[in-house]
């Protein structure tokens, strides 16, 4: 099993095109052979949960069977050719799950994988819908800890995503080392703090926590590709 995620930016010109895909898109995905779970997903301007949309920046996670299925995906599908031929880039991290607690839409997308701590480079992503009635409480936390994140030791980047604006919210992030992740992660007061507000005043009625082993990356965002330097 690999997992995939790409993000892509479109023109300004071509957001409509955007959000044409975020239904067009679904039947390929869903025909796709070889991925046994997928998400169409909108992007956040700031790198974390943002109630900021980024319109021209839209993403697609996938989980795939095997490393072919993807390449199989990536080479042919109706989906890739989209990307190349309306996209003005995209930046692509293939990647293998090593943890993974919690569900997304009733499932376990990664199974149960290995729980080794690696060397190098590590992904997390954090997922939640949130209940309407803790909206006001989640997003209330939200620049704290992001400006937290951004500015702890390891972190290299972050990329915000959802399945739907304001309610559907998930966090891809980047750190040099398992280390990092783990002492922004447990070793924070203040993050600890609003981890238990989560779960003592019961924001979310579903969520997913899962850690990656990174493969490669591909392509650039922003015109740069931001592992660069930081995989062998």
């Amino acid at each position: 099993m690999i997992v995939s995620l790409t993000i892509v930016r479109y023109r300004k010109a071509f957001v409509p095109f955007a959000l044409l895909a975020m239904a067009l898109h679904r039947l390929p995905m869903m025909l796709q052979d070889g991925c046994s779970f997928w998400k169409l997903l909108g992007s956040g301007r700031n790198g974390t949960f943002d109630l900021q949309p980024d319109w021209q920046q839209w993403g697609l996670l996938a989980v795939w069977d095997d490393r072919n299925s993807y390449e199989q995906f990536a080479q042919k599908s109706l989906v890739s050719k989209w990307w190349s031929t309306l996209g003005t880039e995209s930046w692509t991290i293939l990647c293998q799950p090593m943890q993974s607690h919690g569900k997304w839409d009733g499932k376990e997308p990664f199974g149960q994988p290995n729980s080794a701590i690696i060397q190098g480079p590590i992904a997390v992503l954090t997922r939640a819908t949130i209940k309407m009635s803790r909206l006001k409480n989640f997003w209330s936390n939200v620049d704290d800890i992001a400006n937290l994140m951004v500015d702890a030791p390891g972190y290299i980047t972050s990329i915000g995503v959802g399945e739907a604006p304001v309610y559907r919210q998930a966090t891809f992030s980047i750190w040099e080392n398992f280390e990092a992740m783990k002492a922004f992660a447990y070793g924070s007061k203040q993050h600890a703090e609003v981890i238990k507000k989560t779960r003592s005043e019961g924001w979310y009625s579903e969520e997913l926590f899962a850690r990656f082993a990174i493969i490669e990356t591909q392509g650039t965002l922003n015109g740069i590709n931001p592992l660069s330097g930081f995989l062998k």
